[in-house]
């Protein structure tokens, strides 16, 4: 009870704090609509004024490839451009700060013509010197500044600046993703001041200069940020419906990590969209007349994955047995909506080169009871399987960022103990889960997805230099450095560098069904990045997996 009470009283004191914040900020003469009208119902859009956005997590680091983490690159969406842009809808790939480009046979060389008088934010212009140093950074990464290499380029070698406004990239092998990777969050451009600073620094947002739509303002370290909208942007993507300055002058994003007090912001009028909206409050939320929304992330699924290397799951057969003693159904069931499809591949239906391998994953107990006798795991005198005298003890961290993933793990861990197997579901803090994550031998299971609308985006999740999430060689144990799969890992070398468009989707497929073949990960369900808004904010817009974007977005009389 206490427990309970105290949670009560902190979500008390982050409403009344979240409300004194937020007092005043909407535009003069608004009341609260709640009604459904449209956007063409409430007329043309308008200019002006301030959406408040509460965000479930503070950014981390701002570093352009380091967005992958949602509130990273719900930030960097705004206050970056890249050199093409992906239509959300189509996938197709269009021209924004390059007008144009060409690329040779066989993808080993890329030219970008870019557009005249783009600028960043201090004023320096966005011209081909520039792109040149952001993609050389961002594909060969600058050890003394610690800036890693984006998982989204694959065999880089170097630029050439062909003149003021030409750029050249040249691969080293074949590079067909790469079109794709200069339209994503980790590919977005910054001023050379900003790569000139260490990665440690740029987890200040105010030291991120990009030349999107938005700037930073001012912020406080782990509780606010606010954009403003910058006065002289005049080069949105080509063939986007909205062009000139954004619409908003500002945006406020708030770090209000209790799902309750994100809910009763918005409901109350204190905020226009909210990101993290649990399944359980969605239908609160629609009664209530407001909007959801769930873009698809399009990559690998929220899965769980093994470790190999630990001792535990390198027998196929525990895998294969844990695999099949997984209700994914009751998983989505009893925690989720509509909006989280129970997953049927390791990456989504909508996902580049998605086959179906649903008869694959079948709950079938009584096969994962048979699997776990013949690897020589027997019931104990605790109901524990043992082996040698060991318990068959697995032990896993929740995910912080994805969707109810304590309840998740909790329900499978209910799943697996009926076969005699049980999982510690661990939270820790930020430190030891990062650190722990990394050695198989103290996680040999671990939850995970990865969000790109290309089919790179495999092997940006299991490639022993990208994610790593089987944790090939060891990660950082010293006790255990055995397992390398070389047909997984040429299978994604060749997905990286097959120009073919049906060969690589082909193998996209193969590599689909070799990971399931070894049991190496649990697809659970299809994630989505759920938003909440109010219907008094119109064309909130979401980049290919899902970020938002509010270049266009506007606040309609409530």
């Amino acid at each position: 009870m206490d427990g309970l009470v105290q949670k009560h009283s902190k979500s008390k004191r982050q409403g009344w704090w979240l409300a004194a914040m937020v007092a005043g900020v909407w535009m003069a003469g608004c009341s609260q609509q709640t009604g459904t009208e449209t956007a063409a119902q409430q007329g043309a859009p308008v200019q002006g004024g301030e959406l408040v956005y509460l965000e479930q997590q503070a950014h981390t680091n701002l570093y352009p490839p380091a967005g992958g983490f949602y509130p990273n690159g719900g930030v960097l969406n705004q206050i970056t451009d890249k050199l093409t842009y992906q239509d959300p809808k189509t996938l197709e790939i269009q021209p924004w700060i390059a007008e144009s480009w060409s690329i040779n046979d066989n993808a080993t060389a890329f030219t970008f013509k870019l557009r005249a008088g783009v600028t960043f934010s201090d004023g320096t212009p966005l011209d081909a010197a520039a792109v040149a140093k952001n993609f050389d950074t961002y594909g060969l990464g600058n050890k003394s500044l610690k800036l890693p290499v984006s998982e989204v380029i694959n065999n880089y070698e170097r630029s050439e600046v062909v003149d003021p406004l030409t750029v050249k990239f040249y691969f080293s092998k074949p590079s067909p993703g790469f079109l794709q990777g200069t339209s994503v969050i980790g590919s977005g451009l910054v001023s050379l001041s900003t790569l000139e600073r260490p990665f440690e620094e740029l987890g200040d947002a105010t030291r991120i200069i990009g030349s999107g739509p938005f700037v930073v303002e001012r912020e406080t370290l782990g509780k606010e940020l606010l954009l403003k909208a910058r006065a002289d942007y005049n080069w949105g993507p080509a063939q986007h419906p909205h062009q000139g300055r954004a619409r908003l002058d500002s945006i406020r994003f708030v770090v209000t990590p209790e799902d309750s007090v994100r809910i009763g912001a918005l409901l109350s009028g204190q905020a226009g969209l909210i990101r993290q909206v649990q399944a359980y409050d969605e239908k609160r939320v629609q009664d209530q007349r407001f909007q959801i929304y769930a873009p698809s992330t399009r990559g690998v699924n929220n899965s769980i994955a093994f470790r190999p290397d630990n001792a535990l799951v390198a027998d196929l057969r525990v895998r294969q047995a844990l695999l099949h003693g997984t209700n994914t159904a009751e998983v989505v069931q009893t925690l989720f909506s509509a909006n989280y499809p129970q997953a049927t591949s390791v990456v989504a239906k909508s996902a580049a080169g998605y086959v179906d391998l649903a008869s694959e994953l079948r709950f079938d107990p009584e096969k994962a009871q048979r699997l776990l006798d013949e690897a020589g795991w027997t019931p104990g005198s605790q109901g524990l399987r043992q082996k040698d005298g060991q318990d068959l003890v697995l032990t896993a961290y929740e995910a912080l960022p994805q969707p109810q993933n304590k309840e998740t793990l909790q329900l499978v861990a209910q799943q697996w103990g009926k076969l005699g197997v049980k999982l510690n579901v661990l939270a820790g803090d930020a430190g030891s889960r990062a650190v722990d994550n990394l050695d198989p031998a103290k996680t040999p299971v671990t939850p995970g997805m990865v969000g790109r609308a290309d089919a790179d985006v495999i092997k940006s999740y299991f490639y022993p230099s990208n994610r790593n999430a089987l944790l090939q060689k060891g990660g950082v144990s010293q006790k255990v450095q055995s397992f390398v799969d070389d047909k997984l890992n040429g299978l994604l070398d060749a997905i990286a560098a097959e120009t073919d468009t049906t060969r690589r989707l082909q193998l996209a497929g193969e590599v689909q069904r070799y990971l399931i073949a070894q049991a190496y990960v649990i697809p659970i369900f299809e994630e989505p990045q759920a938003f909440a808004g109010a219907t008094w904010v119109q064309d909130v817009g979401f980049e290919a997996v899902g970020r938002p974007s509010f270049y266009a977005t506007w606040l309609s009389k409530r």
